[in-house]
């Protein structure tokens, strides 16, 4: 799988900069390519108490419609984030568009980083889709943190783990050492996609976007640049790492999590209620 991991700057609260930005890169897609990542909640960038109610859309809103007809014109997967309008609910998530322009996995921040909290409510469910002949998860910033959430999505068959990010100064390194390790335990691909330059509250975003092997090498990497990182998945090594023994077979430690099948057969897990 050719994979182009977008490390661009993003403009908070305003939809129509952030929209123009990926709708560009989708369409200057390199010929051969079969994926596009962008950071964490690009479209939007990120909202406030204040304005979220504002910049959210649905997931059949006007802006992701737009990059679904991208998608399907430059024959590309997309997979980007946004603030999602759900009722009276606002979520962190991120959607993976297929090259037909379908959405084939959304996910929803399960773990709230500080200035998430009041701002989105979290999501409860893991899921995986199969994309150009590989099982991928998503999760986003924060997540990857706890390596439960990373043990999660590879439980449901993950062999590439996508991480769209939104992580700034001074935290930058914390997530670069996390994603090795995920991708290095649970023995997949990670591709993790960071924002770069300078956002809202004097912010400013390292970069360090990272295609990390499922032995835990790093393949390729950018440090702070605005630029597009362009990547190559060999499956092989997914078979060479599971050779001689499987971390998923040999964990002793059940995770917390309710295993469930939705209508159309899709397993996923999901976060169990703690007990009151």
């Amino acid at each position: 799988m050719q994979l182009e991991l977008a490390q661009i700057p993003v403009v908070d609260g305003a939809v129509a900069p952030n929209l123009a930005r990926v709708l560009d890169a989708t369409a200057r897609r390199r010929e051969g390519s079969d994926l596009i990542v962008f950071p964490e909640a690009t479209l939007t960038g990120f909202p406030t108490r204040e304005n979220v109610r504002d910049v959210a859309e649905t997931l059949e809103g006007p802006s992701l419609s737009k990059v679904r007809d991208a998608a399907r014109a430059a024959n590309i997967g997309v997979a980007v984030g946004l603030a999602e309008r759900d009722g009276d609910r606002f979520y962190n998530t991120t959607v993976l568009i297929d090259e037909r322009g379908d959405i084939a996995l959304r996910y929803r921040k399960t773990h709230l980083w500080a200035t998430d909290v009041g701002v989105f409510t979290p999501g409860e469910r893991y899921e995986v889709c199969e994309f150009k002949g590989t099982t991928v998860g998503l999760l986003i910033c924060y997540d990857i943190e706890f390596p439960e959430t990373a043990r999660a999505v590879a439980s449901l068959g993950a062999e590439m783990l996508v991480v769209t990010n939104g992580n700034m100064d001074p935290f930058g390194p914390v997530h670069r050492r996390a994603i090795v390790a995920r991708a290095m335990e649970n023995q997949m691909f990670a591709a993790l996609v960071n924002r770069t330059g300078d956002g809202d509250d004097n912010l400013t975003f390292p970069g360090e976007t990272a295609l990390v092997s499922p032995f835990g090498d790093v393949l390729c990497e950018l440090k702070d640049e605005d630029a597009v990182l362009h990547a190559k998945v060999d499956r092989a090594l997914l078979a060479q790492s599971r050779e001689h023994y499987s971390y998923l077979h040999d964990a002793r430690i059940a995770l917390n999590l309710v295993d469930e099948n939705d209508a159309q057969g899709r397993r996923s897990l999901n976060i169990r209620p703690r007990a009151r």
